[in-house]
């Protein structure tokens, strides 16, 4: 498999190098990698616990140094399982704060994530689901406040009008709320 893998591979010289060095079953002294810029690196706990899916694992981790790639998808794991459970006891205030961080690390995150995926902009549903979260309490100025910064960061929520649209939304139910 391995051998397969490396003929359909076409990443840098130093990867090619690194796989062409594995054993077989392409296992390394107990170690795991994966390919951050299409390079291999050894994964760290935050990889660990981001792939994990266990939230207390992912909160944990959050004081761990790792690479902004990782870090972005610890954060927005983080965020995705207490927006899920917002409506229970504490993991409404669980979500926001862990989606605050994640927007105000996304100015130095953004360029390591378009880097990582050749130039596209993922979808980031931090913002999506924090503006929720902040309409569904009636904090409307600041769920508009999320959408905006969504828009000016280049992030779509995949709805057919967009962030845009969502802040109209907000706006028609802030007049109702009058």
């Amino acid at each position: 498999m391995w051998k397969h893998l490396k003929s359909m591979m076409s990443v840098r010289d130093k990867s090619m190098e690194f796989l062409e060095s594995l054993p077989e079953d392409g296992i390394v002294s107990g170690k795991s990698f994966t390919l951050r810029n299409g390079i291999p690196v050894e994964t760290d706990e935050v990889f660990q616990a981001w792939t994990s899916g266990d939230l207390e694992k992912m909160l944990q981790a959050t004081e761990n140094k790792t690479n902004l790639i990782d870090r972005h998808y610890l954060l927005l794991g983080i965020v995705t399982q207490t927006y899920k459970k917002r409506k229970e006891p504490g993991y409404g205030d669980l979500c926001e704060r862990y989606a605050r961080i994640h927007m105000q690390e996304f100015g130095e995150i953004k360029p390591a994530l378009i880097k990582e995926l050749d130039g596209m902009m993922p979808s980031v549903p931090t913002f999506q689901n924090l503006a929720i979260l902040l309409t569904e309490q009636e904090r409307f100025e600041e769920a508009i406040a999320v959408c905006n910064s969504a828009i000016s960061h280049g992030v779509h929520d995949g709805t057919k009008s967009g962030f845009e649209g969502r802040i109209t939304r907000v706006r028609k139910k802030m007049a109702e709320k009058k």
